[in-house]
Order: C-alpha cells, then sequence, then structure tokens
C-alpha cells in the first residue's frame, strides 16, 4: 500500500524574494518519511502536477496521524529556505484510488507572527504499488531534493541485475517522486532500477559529485527491485548504516543474492534482564490480495481486520464437516459406523464415529496452520470403522488449495454444500454425499475457539476442551447481614438451669456465631451482625441454630431453622430494613415425631433482620490490586469511562515446566482477569516461544484498577497416568499493568519479563509479549471520577472492620474458585488463587524489608529537607543562606504571597518532571521487592505451610530471629510513646517545677504576642533560626533541654 500525494498547483502564494515574486517547492511531511517537489522558480502561482508516494507500511496506525504539507521558497544564491505556508490534512479522510478529487485548501499559520497567504492545489489517495505508472521526469542536480534521492550503499556489498521489462508510460505530463523508505523488513527503491556493482559505488560518489551520479543513475536504472535488510528502522532526521541486504525481483518472487545477515537480538545483561523491553510486532497485518494461494480471494488487500488490530494475523484453513447422506452399508451387517478424516499434508483430524447412521451429523471445524501446511491438497475421507482390522473406505472429497475463499468477519460464515464421494483414483463416484465448507481465515473467525487444531492433534479426551481458549465471567456476589436482634422463650433441655445462649449461623461452608448472652435468661439478646457473602444463583439456605453452652466443649441445640436466600430483602443504601420474627423448629423432633408437630401449639422465635447487601463492592481481590469497583447492584453503576484492549501476542524464553519423554517441554495458556471478566488463551503445545495472538476487550469504569495477567502451564491434556494424583497447572509468571499509569489512544507494544520467586530466589521464567490500548471516552467523566472515593458509599457510611473484610475476602475468592472450576475448561483453584493473590497477607520477612525501606524512601525526602535547611542555617552555601533570607524577608513583607509561592513551585516542578515521565508501564521491581538480596532460609520461611510443617529447630531459630526484630520494633514505639507522654505532662502538673515555668512562659508569651505585630514575631523567629554559626553554640537549645527533663510514663512500666 501507498499512499500518494500529488501537488497539482498553488495561488496567490506570499513575495519573499524581494522582487515581488518567489521560488516555492513544497515538502511533505508523514510518519516521519519526507519528500519534496521541484522548486518552480520566479512563481506565485506554480503547477507541479507531481506525485509524492508514502510507504504506508512505516505507520500502521495512520488513521491517527495528520499529512502536513508545507510550502517553502527557495533562497539564492545564500542557501535556505523562507516559510510560505502549510496544511495538516488528517489521515481519516484519505480515499482509495479513483475516489480522489482534487481539493483547494487554505494555507495556515506555523508561528503567531508568521505572513501567509494562498491556496494549494492537491489530490490525496492510497492506492497499491503495483497499479502506479513507472515513470520519472528528469529533474536537473540542483532541483533534486535530498529526501528523493536513495540511501548511500557500502561499497563492499554487491547486489544482483535482474532483467524486466517495463510497462508502457501512461500521464507523461505528471512526474511522479518516489521517498525512500528504511524500513525493519525491507527498503523498496521505487525508481525502476537495478543496482549494479558499478552503480553502488556511483550511488555513494554522490557525496562528492552529485550531478555525475544523478546522470549513472539513470543510466543504470532500469526496473523496480525490493531491498532486504536487517537493520532497525530509520526515521527523517537519521543516518542509515550499513545493512545486510538481498536484492530480488519486485514483481516475482524473492531471490537472495547476499548471504550477510546480522543477528538482530543482543544479549542483555543480567540489570536488563528484569526490564520491560519495547517490541515493534506487525500488528494488524494486511489481508494478501486474491486469496492465501492466489487464488479466488473476496477482498482487497487494503481491508483490515477491524476487531484484530492488537495482535499479528494468524492464518487457518478452516474445514466444516457438517453431515453425510445416503452413505452405503456394509455387506456383513447392513449398517454403517462412519466418522470423517481430514488430511492435509501429515496432519490428520478426526470425527467422533457413529453407530449404525446411514445419515450421521457432525458438525465440527478443522483448523489447519497455513505455518505448517506441506500440501496444496485437501483430501476429506469418509471412512466405516470396524471393530477388526483396518476401517472400510467409504469414499473421498479434494479440494485444491489454490481455489479456497478467503473469509473474515464480519461477513457472513461461508455455506456448506453438498459433495459427492469419489473413489480412491478419482476417476468416479461413489454412493454417498458429505456438506463440507472449506476457507481461509484468521484467528478472528467464530469458528476459531472450538475447532479442532493441528498443532494439538495428539491431545485426545478430556485434553481437548483443556487446551481451548474461553471467556469466563464471575459470579455476582453478594453481602449477606444477618443481624440477631433477640429470641423469646428459649426452653433449655435441663428445664433445672437457665440456659447460656448463643446463635450459630451457617451459609454454605461459611459458619459465624453470636456471643453469649451476658445473662442467662429464657429471653436473650444480641443485636449483632453476621456478615456473609453469597452468590447468584443462590444455591446455599440460611442454617441458623440456638445453641446452649453447657461447658466449653459442648453445646446443645435448642432450636434450628431454615431459610432460602430468596426470601431476603435486597438493599442499595444505608435504609434500615424489616424485621421479622421466625419460628424455631425443635432439634430432631420433626424429623422423629412428624405427626405430632401439627400439635404442638407453643414453639420458641427468633427475631432478625436479613438483607442482601447491593451497595458494596465484594471484594475477591486484594484492594492494591483491585480492577472492579463497582457496587453489586447494577442500578447503582456509572457508565463507563473508557476502553481497554489487550493483545496476547505470546511468549519467549519459557523454561521447561515438565518432563515429557525424557525431555523438558511447556505447554502455555494466558489468563487475564479484569473487572468480572476473566480470560483464557488457547494452550500451545510443546514449545518454548508460543504465539497466541488473541486480543480481548473490558470495558473501564475506573482507570484507578489493575489488570493481571498470569501464564501458566497446562498439567491436564488428558495423558495424565491414573492414580497418579491431581495435577495442578504451575505458575510461570504474572503481570500487572494499572490502567491509570497510560496514556489515552496509545498502543503499549512491550515485553514483559515473568518474575516467579521460588525458594532458592527470584527467577526469570521468561517473556510475556503484550499490546495494550486505553481508550478514554470522556474527559468530563474522568475529571469526575478523580473526585469520588474509590470504593461505593457504603464502604464508608457502614464501614466494616480489618478482620470483616480478610475473611469476607478470603470467602468471595472461595466461591470464585468453585464457580469457575465448574466451568468447561474449568479455570482451576491454583489459577485463580494466583491471580487473586491469596496469599499476600502472610507474613514474609522479605516483604517486611521491602515495606520498611519504602517508608525510609518516603522519610528520606523530608530528612533531605531538613538537612538543607541545616546547611542553610549554617551557612555551607553562603549565596544559598543569602537568597533564603531574601526569600523569607518577602514573604514576610508580602505574606499574601505564601500560598501562591508553594503551588507555583510545585507546577514548576511538576512541569519540569513531565520531561522525565515514565514512557512504559511499570513492571515488578526486583529490587524495590527486596528478592535479589534476600536470605536463603527467609526465602523458605516464605514458601513454609500454615500452620508451619518445619522442624522444630529451624522454627526455634527462627521464633528467635522474630524476637529480635519485634524487639527493635517495640523500642522504636516506645521511643515515639514516650516523645508524646512528654508533650502530655507539660500541663498535667506531673512535674509541679516543669508545669510551672511551662505556664509562666505561656502568660509571657501571650502578652508579648497580643502587643506585637505577626510579622515582628515571625521575622524575629525567623531571623533567630537562620542566625549565622557564629552565634550558636554547639551545645542542644533550651526548648530541647526542656522538653526531655519531662516525665514520661515509662516509669510505671514493669
Amino acid at each position: 500500500m501507498k499512499l500518494l500525494v500529488e501537488v497539482v498547483d498553488a495561488h496567490d502564494l506570499m513575495p519573499k524574494d524581494g522582487e515581488g515574486s518567489a521560488s516555492p517547492f513544497v515538502e511533505v511531511d508523514f510518519g516521519n518519511q519526507l519528500s519534496r517537489t521541484t522548486t518552480a522558480p520566479k512563481n506565485l502561482n506554480p503547477i507541479w502536477n507531481q506525485k509524492l508516494l508514502f510507504n504506508l507500511e512505516e505507520a500502521r496506525n495512520y488513521h491517527h496521524q495528520t499529512i502536513e504539507i508545507s510550502v517553502y521558497h527557495q533562497r539564492k544564491p545564500i542557501p535556505g529556505r523562507n516559510f510560505l505556508g502549510r496544511v495538516r490534512i488528517p489521515c481519516s479522510n484519505i480515499v482509495k484510488k479513483g475516489d480522489e478529487v482534487y481539493q483547494r485548501f487554505q494555507l495556515e499559520r506555523k508561528w503567531l507572527f508568521s505572513f501567509v497567504k494562498g491556496e494549494i492545489g492537491l489530490k490525496i489517495y492510497t492506492s497499491s504499488f503495483e497499479s502506479e505508472p513507472k515513470h520519472h521526469s528528469p529533474i536537473s542536480s540542483s532541483q533534486t531534493p535530498i529526501s528523493s534521492s536513495p540511501p548511500d550503499l557500502p561499497d563492499s556489498e554487491t547486489t544482483s541485475l535482474t532483467s524486466y521489462k517495463p510497462s508502457s508510460l501512461s500521464n507523461p505530463e505528471v512526474s511522479i517522486i518516489y521517498t525512500p523508505v528504511a524500513t525493519t523488513g525491507t527498503l523498496e527503491i521505487d525508481n525502476p532500477a537495478v543496482i549494479s556493482t558499478e552503480a553502488t559505488s556511483n550511488i555513494k560518489a554522490t557525496e562528492c559529485n552529485h550531478s555525475d551520479s544523478t546522470k549513472t543513475l539513470e543510466e543504470v536504472i532500469k526496473e523496480p527491485v525490493e531491498v532486504t535488510k536487517t537493520t532497525p528502522q530509520v526515521h527523517k532526521h537519521q543516518v542509515f548504516s550499513k545493512p545486510g541486504l538481498s536484492v530480488g525481483n519486485k514483481s516475482g518472487c524473492i531471490q537472495p543474492t547476499m548471504q550477510h545477515q546480522v543477528n538482530p537480538q543482543e544479549h542483555p545483561n543480567q540489570e536488563d534482564d528484569y526490564e520491560v523491553r519495547d517490541t515493534s510486532p506487525q500488528l494488524g497485518d494486511r489481508w494478501p490480495s486474491g486469496g492465501a494461494y492466489g487464488g479466488r480471494g473476496w477482498m482487497s488487500a487494503e481491508r483490515y481486520a477491524s476487531t484484530y488490530d492488537l495482535v499479528e494475523q494468524m492464518f487457518y484453513l478452516y474445514v466444516r464437516v457438517v453431515k453425510a447422506k445416503d452413505l452405503p452399508p456394509n455387506t456383513v451387517t447392513a449398517t454403517c459406523d462412519p466418522y470423517v478424516e481430514v488430511k492435509l499434508g501429515n496432519y490428520k483430524g478426526r470425527t467422533k464415529h457413529f453407530e449404525k447412521k446411514l445419515n450421521p451429523e457432525w458438525n465440527q471445524v478443522f483448523a489447519f496452520s497455513k505455518d505448517r501446511i506441506q500440501s496444496s491438497v485437501l483430501e476429506v475421507f469418509v471412512k466405516d470403522k470396524e471393530m477388526v482390522g483396518r476401517d472400510e473406505y467409504l469414499g473421498r472429497v479434494v479440494f485444491d488449495l489454490n481455489e479456497v475463499p478467503t473469509r473474515v468477519p464480519p461477513d457472513s460464515p461461508l455455506a456448506p454444500q453438498w459433495y459427492r464421494l469419489e473413489d480412491r483414483r478419482g476417476e468416479g463416484k461413489l454412493r454417498g454425499e458429505i456438506m463440507l465448507a472449506v476457507w481461509l481465515g484468521t484467528q478472528a473467525d467464530e469458528a476459531f475457539p472450538e475447532a479442532w487444531h493441528s498443532d494439538a492433534a495428539f491431545v485426545h479426551g478430556e485434553g481437548v476442551f483443556n487446551i481451548r481458549s474461553k471467556v469466563y465471567v464471575s459470579p455476582k456476589l453478594w453481602y449477606l447481614r444477618v443481624n440477631v436482634i433477640e429470641a423469646q422463650d428459649i426452653i433449655p433441655n435441663d428445664r433445672s438451669r437457665l440456659p447460656d445462649v448463643s446463635v450459630k449461623v451457617q451459609v454454605g461452608s461459611q459458619g459465624l456465631r453470636t456471643a453469649i448472652c451476658p445473662t442467662r435468661t429464657a429471653n436473650p439478646m444480641w443485636n449483632e451482625d453476621l456478615v456473609f457473602v453469597v452468590a447468584e444463583p443462590f444455591e446455599e439456605q440460611l442454617i441458623l441454630t440456638v445453641e446452649d453452652q453447657l461447658h466449653p466443649s459442648k453445646d446443645d441445640v435448642l432450636g434450628r431453622l431454615n431459610l432460602p436466600l430468596s426470601l431476603f430483602e435486597k438493599r442499595l443504601d444505608h435504609r434500615p430494613v424489616h424485621s421479622r420474627w421466625f419460628n424455631l423448629e425443635k432439634f430432631g423432633f420433626g424429623a422423629l415425631e412428624a405427626d405430632r408437630r401439627k400439635e404442638l401449639k407453643f414453639s420458641s422465635r427468633i427475631h432478625l433482620r436479613v438483607c442482601l447487601e447491593g451497595g458494596y463492592h465484594v471484594l475477591d481481590e486484594s484492594t492494591m490490586y483491585i480492577s472492579d469497583q463497582r457496587p453489586t447492584a447494577k442500578q447503582l453503576w456509572k457508565p463507563p469511562v473508557g476502553i481497554l484492549e489487550v493483545g496476547i501476542l505470546g511468549a519467549q524464553g519459557l523454561l521447561p515446566m515438565k518432563m515429557k519423554d525424557g525431555r523438558g517441554c511447556t505447554d502455555a495458556y494466558t489468563v487475564a482477569k479484569y473487572g468480572q471478566k476473566w480470560v483464557r488463551t488457547r494452550t500451545i503445545l510443546d514449545t518454548f516461544s508460543p504465539k497466541w495472538n488473541e486480543q480481548y476487550t473490558w470495558e473501564v469504569y475506573d482507570s484507578c484498577t489493575v489488570i493481571t495477567m498470569g501464564v501458566f502451564d497446562n498439567c491436564h491434556l488428558g495423558s495424565e497416568k491414573p492414580g497418579a494424583g491431581a495435577a495442578r497447572d504451575s505458575r510461570i509468571g504474572k503481570v500487572r499493568i494499572r490502567l491509570s499509569t497510560l496514556e489515552s489512544h496509545r498502543v503499549y507494544t512491550h515485553s514483559y519479563p515473568l518474575l516467579v520467586l521460588h525458594p532458592s530466589g527470584v527467577k526469570k521464567m521468561g517473556e510475556l509479549q503484550l499490546a495494550v490500548r486505553f481508550t478514554s471516552l470522556s474527559l468530563a467523566n474522568t475529571i469526575y471520577l478523580y473526585q469520588h472515593p474509590l470504593l461505593p458509599k457504603m464502604h464508608y457510611l457502614h464501614p466494616f472492620t480489618v478482620n470483616q473484610v480478610d475473611n469476607l475476602r478470603y470467602q468471595a475468592m472461595n466461591i470464585v474458585a468453585v464457580r469457575l472450576g465448574r466451568a468447561e475448561p474449568p479455570l482451576r483453584k491454583e489459577v485463580v488463587e494466583y491471580m487473586l493473590d491469596v496469599d499476600s497477607h502472610m507474613w514474609s520477612m522479605r516483604r517486611s524489608k521491602a515495606n520498611f525501606f519504602r517508608i525510609m524512601s518516603l522519610i528520606s525526602g523530608i530528612i533531605s529537607i531538613n538537612r538543607w535547611f541545616g546547611d542553610v542555617c549554617h551557612w555551607r552555601n553562603p549565596v544559598t543562606s543569602v537568597l533564603v533570607h531574601i526569600l523569607f524577608l518577602i514573604l514576610i513583607w508580602y505574606p499574601e504571597l505564601i500560598l501562591p509561592t508553594v503551588f507555583l513551585y510545585m507546577f514548576l516542578i511538576g512541569l519540569w518532571n513531565y520531561r522525565f515521565r515514565p514512557r512504559q508501564p511499570p513492571h515488578m521491581d526486583t529490587k524495590l521487592s527486596w528478592a535479589e538480596a534476600v536470605h536463603p532460609d527467609e526465602l523458605d520461611e516464605e514458601f513454609d505451610t500454615f500452620p508451619t510443617s518445619r522442624q522444630h529447630d529451624v522454627v526455634r531459630l527462627r521464633y528467635d530471629r522474630l524476637r529480635s526484630v519485634a524487639g527493635r520494633i517495640q523500642t522504636v514505639v516506645g521511643d515515639i510513646a514516650t516523645q508524646g507522654e512528654r508533650f502530655q505532662s507539660l500541663l498535667a502538673w506531673r512535674d509541679p517545677r516543669g508545669t510551672s515555668l511551662f505556664i509562666v512562659f505561656c502568660l509571657f508569651a501571650a502578652v508579648v504576642l497580643y502587643v506585637t505585630p505577626f510579622r515582628v514575631v515571625a521575622l524575629v523567629a525567623g531571623l533567630y533560626m537562620l542566625r549565622h554559626p557564629r552565634f550558636r553554640s554547639k551545645l542542644p537549645s533550651v526548648p530541647s533541654n526542656f522538653f526531655k527533663r519531662l516525665p514520661a510514663r515509662t516509669d510505671s512500666l514493669l
């Protein structure tokens, strides 16, 4: 694809040469590609009629870019140029060839004081390169622009000559200027040329003699060539380096003639091994013109897969086997057990077989990767399964891959057709027909997730379902609040005593108990709230039992109550719900004496207030990495503020996770979690560099959230040995991306290291390649969002305690794991636990050190400011001290400038730091996590179970170490408490002499401050603090000495 900017003419330009005229030329800038027209001397109404070509491969997302067209005056005899005006045209308005029209654009200013007038006439459109006329009008050496000359080629490298007969010329009055563009993969020199060895040296000689090289270039340039190179992408203002080249014919297949190549990958050092790296994937590749094999393609080369623009397109050959009819029966059994075998080269896919059925229906899809196709013929066999011996051949259908059509969504699915079965040699038709559909598509096809894949041919049984990509939705979670108010007429089994009554409430596996009523009575009262986590659909029941504590290890059940959760009211705010009385069923009475229940006229009852809380967000993940903050009730949801799109491209350098046939292997898949939506990619089998290229989209309701992506090794492929125990999917690594750190409408393509902490230390398990784009829908919504609290308002009106939050989060995580484990394929518990950071609250000496040094890094700023102020007070730098004195006097004289000065200073600091803003999302930092210098015993303690499973000597050693650390913390906390108690004792008369001195000083200070203006007091105090060291003493100050003499309560400690 090429972008053509046809510069036709200009009118009424501003004269710039001092003689009432100008010598204008046009320069076009698009996607770091520069090109210009020739200069029209002494003409305010020039006519160029020149086409400037640009490579769209340099700007994949060109729809969001602009074309900048500038008009300049060429100065002579002094080299230079003057600005005459410019036009900026958005690329979203570009049309295809055939739809272009001549348009005039008013020239605009570039700077505020620019004098600009006139118009420029343009035609802008896109076209395939092959369809353009290969014509080039000679341009004199004085007019040949720098950007239109090809880059210098090194003398040491040679190219080959290929003959080519140029096509006939058209539009001779219009010249075409081609823009050489250095791309990552190919460098296209779009002049009709063949470059020989002699021409190479002549081209390099352009630095010395430009006119001679132009003549030489016209003699040797005969046909278009394609130059393949291995250097990085080169943009404007960059120097061309010496590339490794291979030259081939443009119109045919590429014929490499040079084998010199450079390894594009460098070995990073250990420090860079844990860093996020920039990548340049080929996102949103175009469809090949005319289909995959040059046959019956249905789409042009300009069309994109609109929903898969963040991944690399992967082409697949799809075969849908629908059904068969009128199959011939077996001569012995008079019936048929048919199945279909799809063969493409060495790959064979097979449907399930039906017993005794002449008109079977399969409706199965087979997908063969285009990169692994080894044949030009697709064969579909229909066979009859035999119990003994070879299966009987019933017929086949053969397809030529050159005739396979191409399809991409949103086109409707390809309609299947009936095909007559042929014999083995294809010479005659047999009885029976089969309905098939064969097409070429990408991973965006609707049939892709459920299809059988050729790269997973050896997976059978349940493993077929465990390798497919799926999208999961977390169950809708509610908080169930049970307010146990009171009970009446509680009759104990032992009538000689009053009961010690408590209430036990159980919902599923969650059980909570109220406290025992402080007074022994038959009408106890509690008024306690018990909170549970439940999920829709409500499968559990609320089971309530009233128990009498006979002694600490034995309780006697006095009554029982079973209630369905659908019975209770759903509350959206803090309004109170109505309470209800429920009759208690005598424990065991209803089951044993059902007939006597009708005779029972009197029963105990309990008073409850139960509701489902819809105004809370049920926390199932850590608040540090929360991905959703919406309340449970959908009526309270705000509109989304953006769209998050993630392309999971692939992974590189994965380590072997298990042994298979005596060698290490990895069967990797990726799980991404954001909000209630979980996605799981398909499993790529037996490779350390899997390529998924799957794209997913989420609605964003709060940009201050985190998306989590984890890579796992699939251990459930159906080949597990029986009795080997339940296999667990191994974790390979995890990536977190906070959306608030992403710029809007920008595509982030990075490779993230997969870091996992093992008992032996931190280890890099590979790299995960992602393409992420966050699209913000409205700036007003973002401003509104940052003004409101992080969680729904019920978390602040009726907050939970810290213990309740931890317990409820653990219960919510268990419910999510159980529900997702019941899906097909299941998202297993170990995967959900790893994604939700279930063990983030466990004790770890490493985490404690990391958090301590985080605090110290924050305090270090205050310490640095204090140290700087001390240097100012001690006149270490006299110039700084004098400037601080001047600033202090200005603020004393004009106190109304204090706050504006502070805010202006913060504004300038923020503006200065904008230059050093991070260019990529933050990732896990091994130094910040204190994972590189951690002691092996501390890691072993972190990976220990709870309760511990280590030996007593090891546990004793760790306990002593913990005691020593806790002793230091205890000393620091005690010192802080001592300073606070001294401050309290200023007016507490615990030290009568100290308090007397302090209150006398307060009286004297009050009198002085009443009669002295505040400016004078502030001036004297500030000058005293900033006094010269000559007037300072090395002894502590008087206020410090007085404060340290005050008593604290340490004397009262045991």
